[in-house]
This record gives structure tokens, C-alpha cells and sequence, in this order.
């Protein structure tokens, strides 16, 4: 998510913020499989390596996608992403439902914002959490 749900991930930049953050994935030796969002935040699917941890790839992610945004668009010097982030593994059964969800985020999320959606996956997958931990 962006820092404060901001809504910064204007249409003018989405594709090429998609583009870049792909190369960022695959310099680091991962496979993008699909990449969608709305406005306050995105949802990635990955193939990840085995041998480093996914924190480091979701930290260089944000900070080089970051740093790309602030020099690239100089409107959006204000663009930052929140402190943290959600990841959940995937079975390969369920990539096809996966992509289709990430693909729908504009439409899915007319009817749920990011928190509601956020808490949901959370229980789903049975995660304890303090909310109070949650929003930056």
C-alpha cells in the first residue's frame, strides 16, 4: 500500500510503475507473473527464489520503485509506500484464480477498500494480528 493509502498510483504512471517494479523482480533473479492494483495499492504475483527472502526483495521493490517515481515523475516527489506489507504463498492450483483477482482489483475494490480486504485475507489464512500493528 502506499504511506496513508494516499491514492498516488495515478493512471499516468501505473503501467510504466508495473514495468519497472517487473524489472526489479527479475534483476533480483524472480519472475513476475502478474502485477495489478488501484490507486492506494498493488498485489504481485511471484515466483521467488529459494535461496533469499522475499523481505529483500519487497524492500528493494519499494525503495528503488520509490526512488524511480521521485526522479522520473517530479510531481509525485510525495510518493512513498507504507513501512509495511502482506505476503501469502500461493499453491500453483490456485494461480489461474490468483492472476484473475489481481486483474480485477479496480472493480473488486468498488464494493471493498484496503482494509477490509487486507483483514479478510488475514483471517482467511487464520494469521493473528494486532490491529494496532497494521496501518502506518
Amino acid at each position: 500500500s502506499t504511506k496513508d493509502r494516499a491514492s498516488m498510483i495515478k493512471p499516468t504512471i501505473q503501467g510504466r510503475l508495473y514495468e519497472y517494479v517487473g524489472g526489479i523482480v527479475r534483476a533480483e533473479k524472480g519472475l513476475l507473473l502478474a502485477i495489478g492494483g488501484t490507486p492506494d495499492h498493488l498485489h504481485m504475483l511471484v515466483q521467488w527464489r529459494t535461496d533469499e527472502a522475499i523481505a529483500d526483495l519487497l524492500r528493494d521493490v519499494k525503495s528503488r520503485s520509490s526512488s524511480w517515481i521521485h526522479k522520473t515523475f517530479p510531481a509525485f516527489r510525495t510518493f512513498a509506500w507504507q513501512e509495511g506489507y502482506g505476503v501469502f504463498s500461493v499453491s500453483k492450483s490456485q494461480e489461474k484464480r490468483l492472476r484473475a483477482y489481481i486483474a480485477g482489483q479496480e472493480e473488486h475494490h468498488r464494493t471493498r477498500d484496503f482494509k477490509e480486504e487486507f483483514l479478510r485475507l488475514l483471517r482467511a489464512h487464520d494469521i493473528d494480528y494486532d490491529e494496532k500493528y497494521l496501518w502506518d
